[in-house]
């Protein structure tokens, strides 16, 4: 009776967080240098989960930045932050939101710590990145998907 109960309490726990992948590219090289540090940056955010198994998920956060002054790009950066995340317990709404807000959050420290060592490294000032809502987030995505229901039916 007590493994019945227990299966069915909500349970959460952090398996692993990893850099899935990296990259940094500064195609204006030495000469951007040479230019005034004014950038205009462009912040672009993605996420996507996989399932390992069954209560297993990787939910994977990838965070672009892309640096310009003028027309020139200073520097490309990307970091893919990833972790496997255990969750059970939970009915679909509630894993969906865990997969699609929460886990994020917890991964989006890591990535902007990851980011901003890869900008620094290229020589350029650290993006120093705010905090995101992901819940924000994830509640815009679905009124997105809803409205779009609404328009294709």
């Amino acid at each position: 009776m007590t493994e019945q109960n227990n299966a069915q309490e909500p349970q959460f726990s952090i398996q692993r967080i990893y850099i899935r992948d990296a990259s940094f590219e500064s195609p204006k090289a030495p000469a951007i240098f040479l230019k005034e540090w004014k950038p205009a940056v462009n912040l672009e955010l993605n996420t996507r989960q996989n399932t390992i198994e069954e209560g297993v998920y990787e939910v994977i956060l990838t965070v672009s930045a892309t640096a310009k002054i003028d027309d020139d790009v200073a520097f490309i950066a990307e970091v893919q932050q990833a972790g496997i995340f255990m969750i059970k317990g939970l009915d679909a709404d509630n894993i969906s939101h865990m997969l699609g807000a929460f886990c994020p959050n917890l991964l989006f420290p890591y990535a902007r710590e990851t980011l901003d060592s890869l900008v620094v490294k290229g020589s350029f000032p650290a993006l120093m990145l705010s905090p995101i809502n992901f819940d924000a987030l994830y509640a815009q995505e679905l009124e997105r998907m809803k409205q779009e229901n609404i328009t294709k039916n």
